[in-house]
């Protein structure tokens, strides 16, 4: 190698935030496709449900940014769950509105099961205090991204 040729970091993708967050990302897709299994569910159409369960009447641009989703992507998971019985939307103009059926709701104590059985999945592999102190090193400094990115 000529001297003023540098070797690449060693690790060069593993100090990178991009690809460091995506391989988590990929991993804890896994494990949530796995833990909401049960209920025949994605982690994303489940945790919808339950925002649908615990907010009646939440609107759909509501949905999109609790769930820091794009619009057309929640529009096509509210039609997948009304299509299953689960919810049902109300047009007012140009909002949504959404609301989960009886179907719906009955589905809230095994999806609150599938949750905490995540929770207690990858809790025992980091252990508890790291998986919320990781938690909450994502949740904040994520949104300090998206705030800049805005």
């Amino acid at each position: 190698m000529a001297q003023d040729e540098q070797a690449p970091p060693s690790g060069l993708l593993d100090c990178c935030l991009y690809f460091t967050s995506n391989a988590l990302a990929r991993v804890i897709t896994r494990m949530a496709e796995k833990a909401f299994a049960p209920v025949a569910m994605t982690p994303s159409h489940a945790f919808l449900l339950m925002l649908a369960i615990e907010t009646p009447g939440i609107s759909q641009k509501d949905l999109a940014d609790e769930l820091h989703l794009a619009p057309s992507t929640v529009s096509r998971f509210v039609d997948a769950l009304i299509r299953r019985g689960y919810l049902e939307k109300e047009v007012s103009g140009r909002n949504t509105f959404i609301r989960a059926t009886v179907a719906g709701n009955t589905m809230k104590e095994a999806m609150d099961k599938c949750w905490r059985g995540l929770y207690e999945d990858y809790s025992a592999i980091l252990g508890e205090e790291e998986a919320n102190r990781l938690n909450e090193l994502i949740r904040t400094n994520g949104k300090k991204l998206e705030e800049f990115n805005a």
